[in-house]
């Protein structure tokens, strides 16, 4: 048994049930190939009035290779200037190697959902803060939490929890936001974000470490984890 595991799996859980709650699930063409949940990838996407886009992509290797990932990531409406909701993750046994976790600002860094999520966040100090490369400080707020070798069970009970808080935070303030701000700023400022996470080499690396196939991996990471506009 793993308690990390099972942290994360409930985890995952209550995402998709707030995911099913506020959202409609809907079928984006191209990800069915995707989403393969007997063999452990699974890929669903959401929408609402406020959210053009809310994924999540689990990869389970817990059986072959002994690790487990999520990716979570939420996109506002185009006429809505909110935070885009990100939280990612990936877990042996007995530890996360890695957890990250933001409201990255698209055109306004002093939004009131990014400082709601700045206080939320104020008080976590990751024990091992994992250094951010040029994409990632291109695009994440200061408050992001980069945790890594978290091997202490409450400290990742802490990150999940703070997850779930400020993504249910997320729906029930986005909403305010809807006609906020210019749709072809918005766009450009999405795609800005979606162009610097798509040069993270690590994604597609770990991805293929945890035995997907390597072509579907460089299509799914070029064409459906975080698609430009």
């Amino acid at each position: 048994m793993s308690e990390i595991w099972d942290i994360l799996i409930d985890c995952k859980d209550q995402i998709i049930e707030t995911f099913e709650s506020n959202c409609e699930e809907i079928q984006e063409p191209g990800m069915e190939r995707f989403n393969q949940p007997d063999s452990g990838w699974i890929n669903r996407v959401w929408r609402n009035h406020s959210v053009r886009r809310a994924h999540i992509d689990v990869v389970d290797a817990r059986d072959t290779k002994g690790l487990w990932m999520m990716h979570v990531c939420v996109f506002p409406n185009l006429d809505n200037d909110a935070p885009i909701y990100g939280f990612d993750v990936i877990a042996g046994k007995n530890k996360m190697t890695g957890a990250f976790l933001d409201y990255s600002p698209t055109l306004n860094p002093a939004h009131p959902m990014c400082k709601n999520y700045l206080e939320s966040v104020q008080d976590f100090l990751p024990k091992k803060k994992r250094d951010l490369p040029e994409w990632a400080t291109n695009i994440f707020s200061k408050g992001m939490i980069a945790a890594g070798n978290v091997n202490n069970i409450e400290e990742a009970k802490d990150i999940v929890t703070l997850a779930l808080i400020n993504l249910n935070a997320y729906f029930s303030e986005i909403n305010d936001y809807n006609g906020s701000s210019d749709s072809s700023k918005i766009a450009e400022a999405q795609d800005y974000y979606c162009h610097n996470q798509q040069q993270n080499p690590h994604t597609p690396r770990v991805m293929k470490s945890l035995g997907l196939d390597e072509e579907e991996v460089e299509i799914f990471c070029r064409d459906m984890l975080f698609p430009k506009l």
